[in-house]
């Protein structure tokens, strides 16, 4: 699904030169949960941001679905993130005077919406948890809200790949707990690759692909578990929850234990 091969990035900060990433060589298998941690500072969001096309490497590739997107035009690049990418933030990035459903609508806006897709956004609003909430704006939400709302936001385009960066850092640990569970939900159901940055380990399973990063580079044994997590795809992946509980009208609200 996604291949890291030699990945340096540095800019300047002032009068000096920053190395964010300092070689950075792993494979993502297709379906997995992954997370990247490590300290502040240490590189993290810079591999995320580089992994969703919004940032190139200064050395290395990066391919997605057998796409380098280190070769890729701007323009292709642009489609290929509006198409294929979802992105979910800290921050929600919601648009304030914009509905719920109109919120999750946002990257349809350019291209026109139709009654299909707006049925499908009020069916990926209730599927977490907002039902009741398609007109409410931001403002009248809680913060767990906003994110469920970026959440479907992120699923609308049935995206092959989604990041996120820090998606539990402005709720409390209640409501972090409720997001992750959307989000295991939707990637056990979806087969969807998920790739979290986060400084919060206590959501990590033995099941999950831990990629460590410090001082711009990949801690070897982060890199061990990488190339297990390749072996494990050649072999074969053998998921979780299948596709007919979602057809069985089963949601990524998930109130039993995991």
């Amino acid at each position: 699904m996604i291949e890291v091969v030699n990945v340096r990035k540095s800019y300047r900060s002032g009068d000096r030169q920053v190395e964010a990433l300092r070689g950075i060589d792993c494979r993502i298998a297709k379906g997995r949960f992954a997370f990247i941690v490590g300290p502040s500072g240490s590189g993290k969001s810079t591999l995320l941001y580089l992994l969703g096309g919004l940032d190139r490497p200064s050395e290395g590739s990066i391919r997605v679905e057998d796409q380098d997107l280190t070769t890729m035009s701007e323009s292709d690049m642009n489609v290929f993130r509006r198409d294929k990418i979802g992105f979910i933030f800290q921050a929600f990035n919601l648009i304030s005077n914009l509905t719920a459903i109109e919120n999750v609508l946002v990257p349809f806006l350019p291209r026109g919406l139709t009654p299909e897709l707006k049925q499908r956004a009020s069916e990926l609003l209730t599927q977490v948890g907002l039902g009741d909430r398609l007109d409410h704006r931001p403002y009248q939400l809680s913060g767990g809200e906003q994110q469920r709302v970026a959440i479907a936001r992120a699923l609308i385009k049935d995206p092959i790949l989604v990041l996120a960066d820090e998606p539990t850092g402005e709720l409390d640990s209640r409501t972090g707990d409720e997001i992750y569970r959307i989000l295991r939900r939707m990637q056990n159901v979806r087969q969807t690759t998920l790739v979290v940055v986060t400084h919060d380990r206590r959501f990590i399973t033995p099941d999950d692909l831990v990629l460590e990063i410090q001082d711009g580079q990949l801690k070897s044994d982060g890199l061990v578990e990488a190339q297990d997590d390749l072996a494990e795809a050649e072999i074969g992946f053998e998921p979780r929850l299948s596709r007919s509980n979602l057809l069985e009208g089963k949601d990524f609200i998930d109130d039993g234990p995991n």
